[in-house]
């Protein structure tokens, strides 16, 4: 028994189907028939618009709606932030006590 070939997504390929599931009441079954995507897979991509139009990020995965695409792009830049803020620190508490021990 062979494998299927395993197809990947963009998340705008990922958006319009769900778009298509939910404005256009497309059923799981013609979004597999469509774009040769698994029925598990449908199924998560339409949950996830769903919940993010709820207002719900997700976590762990990349998400569909530009908004909440945002929303992971400014969360990577305040960890980045935060990080280079407490390595800062410590320089800064190593060097006032290098100098310390100078005078």
């Amino acid at each position: 028994m062979t494998r299927k070939t395993k197809l990947i997504f963009t998340t705008e390929q990922k958006l319009d189907y769900a778009k298509l599931m939910i404005n256009d009441n497309y059923s799981n079954q013609q979004i597999m028939d469509i774009s040769g995507a698994s029925s598990s897979a449908v199924s998560r991509w339409r949950k996830q618009y769903i919940q993010e139009l709820d207002g719900i990020t997700p976590e762990g995965k990349s998400a569909l709606t530009p908004d909440k695409q945002r929303i992971q792009e400014l969360e990577k830049q305040l960890k980045r932030a935060q990080r280079d803020n407490e390595i800062l620190k410590k320089a800064t508490a190593f060097f006032v006590r290098d100098n310390h021990n100078l005078n």
